[in-house]
């Protein structure tokens, strides 16, 4: 039986196994390799491309690299771009074969231009005026503005211009007519000049009370003074001021704005007084104020000056009367001053005294020591004080002790010697008495009225209404005129007597603010008639 011949095995095995296993790492060195070529992009081909760019009206061929982009192949080209130049298309497209650049040269340019403001036209009513009496009030005009255009061009060819800065040069001044629209009040025959405050401006008439103009139009008048001149041709008047440490200012015009301009008096902060004085032609008596932030809005001076000027609007300061002063107890507030008929010596009133000074060397002589009234509040109670036409008696309110009272009584105070005479209890602090014209008896006596304000609830004075009151100078013959029983009353002001008696009625009348209305209230009748409507009336004086 024949063998086979020995065969070993387990070399072979070792070998395939190697060879599975070397199979094996050349398969996943292959998948590897094919993941990895998978993950790296795929690279482009170097090549040139040849794009045409136009530009300052020349078009020029250029090769570049592929996948440049515009702005690279403009400075390839050498072409430089201006700040404002633009291109088709834009800076960062990539470029390919074929294709086209535009280079837009853009500038821009500044020009300033002037244009006509048109004033506006502006109608305004007014209740003064008769019906349909028209009066121009401020002539219109024309402003200017200055407008600088931003234009821009491209390749020298305007696509736009834009206003980029407006400065207005002038100002347009608008042009105001007013309308007279006044309600058909009874017209009456007056003597002298009246002048009233209406809405800050100053009104005059004269003649009849449909005879009115405008003498203040700045519209600014605050109606701290407001005074006419002892002939009327003249208007001494405050307005209000937009400095910050002035109040306001004192001005003099004449009443017929035809006669000259207003002047400028060159004095501020008046308050309480300024006055002309009697006989002396453009001579002022005034007081003044330190201003301040604190309620009343003023530190009183209680001082006493001078001055005159003249038509062409020279001022010249007189020697000062009194220097400024504390002015005795809640001095603060301020004291009143008051021209006697004589044009030599001036009543003073404050809180705590009334009494006299001589214009000429200031000597300040005291009538009548006060109890002042508590307030509790940031304002003073000064008596309301004037002159009787005689030039002997004062007309004032005196305060009855303790100072939380009451009592105001109005007296008649003898100038020379102080005599001190109770004419009408219970009056209330606001009664402002005045007398009358003088009339001349057949004795050769002067005889007057004293018109007041009567207070309808006096024990609450400082709150209540009040009444026209008339009646003789020693108190007698009293009588209510104006207004009615029933109606509510008026606030309180200083009344005003006619010069002279109105020639249809025969008798002296009264001028009085109702509602912020004019009236004129018969002195003897008590017959009321109105004379303005607009509710915007707040001074009146009458020479």
């Amino acid at each position: 039986m024949g063998s086979c011949p020995f065969k070993d095995t387990s070399v072979d095995e070792g070998m395939s196994i190697r060879t599975l296993v070397i199979i094996k790492w050349v398969i996943l060195v292959g998948i590897a390799f094919s993941i990895l070529s998978a993950c790296v992009a795929p690279q482009v081909k170097e090549g040139h491309i040849s794009v045409d760019i136009s530009a300052d009206g020349k078009t020029i061929a250029v090769d570049i690299p592929a996948g440049t982009t515009v702005d690279s192949a403009l400075n390839a080209a050498g072409i430089i771009q201006g700040p404002l130049d633009r291109t088709e298309p834009p800076l960062y497209t990539v470029l390919d074969e074929g294709s086209k650049i535009k280079v837009i040269r853009v500038n821009e340019e500044f020009s300033v231009e002037q244009e006509i403001i048109p004033f506006e036209s502006q109608i305004v009513q007014n209740e003064s005026l008769p019906a349909d009496q028209e009066h121009w009030l401020q002539l219109g005009e024309n402003g200017l503005r200055e407008i600088t255009y931003r234009k821009v061009f491209e390749d020298g060819k305007e696509i736009s211009s834009n206003p980029i800065k407006s400065v207005v040069l002038k100002e347009a001044v608008p042009q105001i007519k007013m309308i007279g629209v006044q309600k058909p009040f009874t017209t009456l025959t007056i003597p002298g000049r009246l002048a009233y405050l209406a809405d800050g401006n100053a009104w005059v008439m004269e003649k009849s009370t449909n005879n009115r103009w405008q003498a203040v139009s700045t519209g600014d008048l605050d109606g701290r003074v407001f005074s006419l001149s002892p002939d009327g041709e003249w208007l001494l008047y405050t307005r209000k001021s937009e400095e910050d440490d002035t109040i306001n200012t004192l001005w003099a015009a004449p009443v017929d704005p035809e006669s000259g301009d207003p002047i400028d008096l060159e004095v501020s902060n008046v308050i309480h007084f300024a006055y002309w004085q009697p006989g002396v032609p453009m001579t002022i008596a005034y007081s003044t104020v330190e201003p301040r932030s604190a309620p009343p809005g003023w530190q009183a001076n209680n001082d006493l000056q001078m001055l005159t000027f003249s038509p062409s609007g020279f001022v010249r300061p007189l020697p000062v009367i009194v220097e400024p002063n504390s002015g005795g107890l809640y001095g603060w507030w301020g004291t009143s001053f008051a021209w006697a008929p004589d044009g030599v010596t001036l009543a003073y009133s404050r809180p705590d005294e009334i009494g006299l000074i001589d214009s000429t060397s200031g000597v300040q002589t005291p009538l009548l020591k006060l109890t002042p009234a508590q307030t509790f509040a940031d304002w003073a109670w000064v008596p309301g004080t004037s002159w009787a036409p005689d030039n002997n008696f004062l007309l004032s309110v005196d305060h009855q002790p303790p100072v939380d009272s009451q009592q105001f009584d109005l007296i008649s105070l003898s100038a020379p010697d102080s005599f001190t005479v109770k004419v009408a209890p219970g009056v209330g602090m606001f009664a402002y008495p005045i007398a009358s014209p003088a009339k001349e008896l057949l004795s050769g006596e002067k005889s007057y009225q004293i018109a007041f304000l009567q207070a309808i609830f006096p024990v609450q004075s400082e709150t209540s209404r009040y009444r026209v009151v008339v009646m003789d100078r020693d108190g007698s013959n009293r009588k209510v005129l104006f207004p009615e029983e029933g109606s509510p009353g008026l606030d309180p002001q200083e009344l005003v007597w006619s010069p002279q008696a109105l020639k249809e009625q025969g008798n002296l009348v009264i001028a009085v603010l109702s509602e912020n209305n004019l009236w004129f209230v018969d002195s003897v009748s008590g017959q009321a008639w109105q004379i303005t409507g607009d509710g915007l009336t707040s001074r009146v004086d009458w020479k």
